[in-house]
């Protein structure tokens, strides 16, 4: 979504684009994952004025996109303003709307995208809401940490994710299986007979963390076709995607020990 309605934009306002830190499998990298921090926390609201002049114009701009401003809010940089449109993306504009940025706000002392943290922040998925049910769990040690993760048996990322989780303790993992047709055609016809396995978890970790192929299985009522469109509707594009308690996401391979990290931070 964000790409697409960023990729729209861009004929109007002529700023090239380049999603960056994407692997073959859209993974995102980590960068929307540490713990929220302040900078995360929504803007002070924007002067009426100013913000209603710039809903007017932008919406009245891009009427053919139906783009609707969501909100216009303050940001460290004086006369530079958020403005959260359509699909929770982020702008940037000056207070009369005639000029528009699109990308990262990056705090340079801190290292930290403000704009990274505040799409983290927009985007929160709730977590108890998943079906956990549906989801392959293994229980690690006290099982005291939790992630969901959406993944895919023939994904390479997801094999490497999977081998650091081998290295930690616990730690209770959920993982929904979301096998991408177009890259790896086998994958869902694998998701299916791993949960008609007698011992789906051990199926999985079996096949992931050490490629042993699980035994063909009885063709069984199973919830992969419902997990694949579960992450489609969560705008899950790549796998690995993880799923933290507090409702931040991640999509990509992160190695230990930052994984644990990130977590750790990211729980309720």
């Amino acid at each position: 979504m964000k790409l697409k309605l960023i990729n729209t934009l861009l004929p109007l306002t002529l700023i090239p684009l380049v999603a960056c830190g994407q692997t073959a499998v859209s993974n995102k990298g980590s960068s929307s994952a540490p713990a929220a921090a302040a900078s995360a926390a929504a803007p002070k609201a924007a002067d009426k004025s100013v913000a209603e002049s710039l809903k007017t114009k932008l919406e009245k701009v891009y009427e053919s996109q139906d783009l609707k401003v969501m909100s216009v809010g303050e940001t460290p940089i004086q006369g530079i303003y958020e403005v959260v449109v359509s699909g929770n993306q982020i702008i940037y504009t000056d207070a009369k709307g005639d000029y528009m940025l699109v990308g990262d706000l990056i705090n340079v002392n801190t290292r930290e995208s403000l704009t990274d943290d505040r799409a983290a922040e927009l985007n929160k998925i709730d977590f108890d809401s998943l079906p956990l049910d549906k989801a392959i769990k293994e229980v690690r040690g006290n099982g005291k940490l939790k992630i969901a993760v959406f993944s895919d048996p023939d994904c390479p990322f997801c094999k490497r994710l999977e081998h650091e989780f081998a290295k930690m303790t616990d730690i209770t993992i959920y993982n929904f299986m979301m096998p991408i047709a177009s890259l790896h055609p086998d994958a869902q016809r694998k998701a299916e007979n791993i949960w008609c396995q007698p011992n789906p978890t051990k199926a999985w970790t079996e096949w992931m963390r050490g490629g042993k192929t699980p035994p063909a299985a009885k063709a069984c009522d199973n919830p992969v076709a419902e997990t694949m469109s579960l992450g489609e509707q969560l705008g899950f594009s790549g796998t690995p995607t993880l799923v933290f308690p507090n409702g931040r996401t991640q999509s990509g391979y992160s190695p230990m020990p930052q994984l644990q990290e990130i977590i750790e931070k990211n729980q309720k």
